[in-house]
């Protein structure tokens, strides 16, 4: 098995956890890529170093992502691209895509073995008005106001019906696995992610009575805000990809064809995870 090492340096803990793993993988024989852009920080000879992401993905025949939920995130797509499966190893806060601690590492033998499971959860696809690009989300994407605009008023239309109207600071369309994320902080349901499903929870609304709704996974959702024509729209995509967005212009949500696959060592129930992490938030 050849492991392709995706660490995120930002992480104060992930220089040693990822030197740690270099040494774990190389005793079980397995052999560990990272990008050229890493040389500097983990020059060993253990290590085989490529020139791009892409051919990081193509050789690895697992990912390997140390850090928090956002460096999951992100090589979960990556990897989604390839059909590759990717490990989360958390060096963060909470971590609840991570699958592993960092004190666990011991558990990558069952890695090295192929004991272990492939959780398939469902990714979105995003497109903006008439544009060709799509998006890839894993865990939610977001309208919103910008930091002066006013309220907006949005409207969704599921399947090209219009079903509701808020005036609100925006929305967020979750799937099952960012529903641990904003969607939860926002009111949202926890949901299990290996169900199929599309979340929608407004932020903020001008109404007692606004409750989040979850969609079947085929609904197609088109979200339209209405602000003033000099005030700011903005819509995030797993929080690392913010664009603007023009008044009035649909932003369409459907379940994507891509699945990202999370790599499980262990048998851990999903809520009892759940629960752990939200105690860990209380401390």
């Amino acid at each position: 098995m050849i492991a392709a090492v995706v660490p995120n340096l930002d992480k104060l803990e992930t220089e040693r956890c990822t030197r740690t793993l270099i040494a774990k993988m190389d005793a079980l024989g397995a052999p560990v890529l990272m990008q050229e852009e890493m040389r500097a920080v983990f020059e060993d000879p253990r290590v085989r170093f490529v020139d791009s992401e892409e051919e990081l993905y193509r050789q690895g025949d697992v990912l390997i992502a140390v850090g928090g939920d956002g460096t999951i995130i992100q090589v979960a797509k990556g990897a989604a691209q390839y059909g590759k499966a990717v490990l989360g190893i958390n060096v963060g806060r909470l971590g609840f895509v991570a699958t592993l601690e960092r004190h666990e590492l011991d558990q990558l033998e069952k890695l090295v073995q192929g004991a272990y499971t492939v959780e398939k959860r469902m990714m979105l696809d995003v497109s903006i008005g008439g544009e060709e690009r799509h998006y890839s989300v894993l865990n939610d994407a977001v309208l919103s106001r910008g930091t002066y605009s006013h309220i907006l008023d949005l409207e969704v239309l599921l399947n090209n019906e219009s079903i509701c109207n808020y005036r609100a600071d925006g929305l967020i369309v979750s799937t099952p696995t960012g529903s641990t994320a904003y969607f939860l902080s926002a009111g949202g349901p926890v949901v299990d992610p290996s169900l199929d499903c599309i979340g929608l929870v407004p932020i903020c609304p001008h109404s007692l009575f606004t409750r989040p709704v979850v969609f079947g996974g085929d609904a197609t959702l088109c979200a339209r805000a209405h602000c003033g024509s000099e005030e700011e729209i903005l819509l995030s995509l797993d929080g690392e990809t913010i664009l603007p967005i023009r008044s009035a212009v649909p932003v369409t949500i459907r379940r994507s064809p891509l699945t990202a696959g999370i790599i499980r060592l262990n048998h851990k129930n999903f809520y009892q995870v759940v629960n752990d992490k939200l105690a860990e938030r209380r401390l």
